[in-house]
């Protein structure tokens, strides 16, 4: 049976009143994912969201590190649901799967406690596994929206457990990601409250009662919000914050935050922090992993007939043997039809995985197309850090791509392009091909000598005569040699 405060919060919309949020975390909501953190060979009973039970149990944890920076590059959990045994992919891009009659994903597992920052997830025991009845959605429909105004995989992303491998120079320590970095345009892409809340910090000015005991970490660059389900979600690196947006304001869904930026401990791309804080098992904040989320509001907003994934980056030496994985992709049609590959080196291969070494340190960007069986399509490209075998200190160069407007380009419509250089010698040349026949364009950015810099990133507008899907392409060669290369995929219609 529905907890009563659960019924009345699904009217209340209907009836066009405005939400009531507790002046604490207190939910008025309850979630419909369930979370439970188990160790190797314990067993629960979990009473999902529709009063149905599954009985879980944690088989085993496999964790698969690098040999640069041991860090954790792929982690596998195995569980038995319902008598019904599956291995689980944990985060990095996979959506809950279908095991026991339910749906079930895994977000974290204990080795990224270890050299990382445990207080990110609040994570006691091996693994973390979130469960949902078999029919239901990962997040009520209509509650959620995608928090920016662009197409999905616009450009650069890092989320949930990336090792991020960033930065001037290679260190020990690893930072795995928690929460959802965006990229887009700086000052102009718009960033929008994901769902309805309660306004609780702006900056370093905190809602009472949400100053203590909560996850609210105020800096100048970001705001908080608190749901009906208790969650609070952070909006970081903010260029600026819409004034109307004040601590103890109830917003709507879609109701602009600000824009996005690359302020506060950005590392000098532009991008959305987007997470979400919740209490956990273990009665701690900590992340709940975001991706299923963003991923179904997305879907009901704009309807795409195909989404191509090949993500995550990948960090690897000279000669080691890469696996470029496009299994994650998705079409609304049903099963993908054709996975199609095309490489820097002008070679080609099909399939949803691929097996590469490389043979020069650099930054590649593989392109995947992903085709259905009518024929619409979606790309993705798979970013490739290669550093020299004897390399321990230095990190290839890469580049962050951008453009604006993503959605609704016509044929002459001036697309503003923005590209930053990473991990080089200093100011150096970018060279666009807009993949249209037209010239190359160079242009030159600060090679991130100030990450915060305004004008850190150079800029330029290109205006393509007919409609179509078009490849643009950035590159940039480091003073020994070293190039990176990024893509964006423009579709432009008619």
């Amino acid at each position: 049976m529905q907890n009563p405060v659960y019924r009345i919060a699904l009217v209340l919309p209907l009836l066009g009143v405005a939400p009531v949020f507790a002046e604490d975390s207190s939910p008025l909501v309850q979630p419909l994912v369930r979370v439970v953190d188990l160790d190797v060979g314990e067993i629960a009973t979990v009473e999902l969201c529709d009063g149905t039970e599954a009985s879980l149990r944690l088989v085993g944890v496999d964790e698969q590190r690098d040999e640069i920076r041991g860090a954790i590059r792929r982690s596998v959990v195995t569980v038995e649901v319902n008598g019904e045994q599956a291995t689980i992919e944990t985060g990095m891009y996979n959506l809950p799967r279908a095991v026991g009659g339910v749906q079930i994903d895994c977000t974290v597992t204990a080795g990224y406690n270890e050299n990382g920052t445990p207080a990110f997830w609040g994570l006691d025991k091996d693994a973390r596994l979130r469960l949902w009845p078999a029919d239901s959605p990962w997040i009520r429909p209509g509650s959620f929206r995608y928090p920016v105004k662009q197409k999905w995989f616009a450009t650069m992303t890092w989320y949930d457990n990336e090792p991020v491998d960033g930065g001037a120079t290679i260190l020990p320590r690893i930072y795995y990601h928690a929460g959802l970095d965006i990229g887009g345009s700086e000052a102009l892409t718009e960033v929008i409250a994901a769902t309805d809340a309660l306004v609780v910090s702006v900056g370093e000015e905190v809602l009472d009662r949400h100053a203590d005991d909560t996850p609210v970490s105020p800096r100048y660059d970001v705001v908080y919000l608190l749901d009906e389900r208790g969650w609070y979600y952070r909006y970081s690196h903010l260029h600026t914050i819409d004034e109307a947006i004040k601590p103890g304001r109830t917003i709507d869904q879609g109701t602009l935050i600000g824009l996005i930026g690359k302020e506060g401990a950005s590392g000098g791309w532009t991008h959305l922090h987007f997470e979400i804080k919740a209490r956990q098992p273990s009665g701690k904040w900590g992340t709940q992993a975001g991706y299923a989320f963003i991923w179904q509001a997305y879907l009901a907003e704009h309807n795409p007939d195909v989404i191509a994934v090949a993500r995550p980056q990948q960090f690897v030496r000279v000669g080691d043997v890469v696996t470029l994985d496009g299994s994650r992709s998705w079409c609304r049609s049903g099963d993908v039809a054709n996975y199609d590959w095309t490489f820097g080196d002008g070679t080609t291969a099909k399939g949803p995985t691929v097996e590469r070494t490389y043979d020069r340190p650099g930054t590649y960007s593989e392109i995947l197309k992903v085709t259905d069986a009518n024929g619409n399509f979606d790309y993705d490209f798979a970013m490739v850090q290669v550093i020299a075998k004897d390399e321990t200190q230095r990190y290839a160069p890469r580049l962050h791509a951008v453009y604006h407007p993503t959605m609704n380009i016509r044929s002459g419509d001036p697309v503003t392009f923005k590209v930053r250089s990473f991990n080089v010698d200093g100011p150096g040349e970018e060279v666009w091909n807009f993949g249209d026949g037209s010239e190359p364009v160079t242009v030159q950015s600060d090679g991130n000598s100030e990450p915060r810099a305004a004008n850190g990133y150079a800029v330029t507008t290109h205006a393509f005569e007919k409609p179509g899907d078009y490849l643009v392409k950035v590159e940039r060669m480091r003073a020994d040699g070293v190039k990176a290369v990024a893509h964006l995929h423009v579709r432009v219609d008619e």
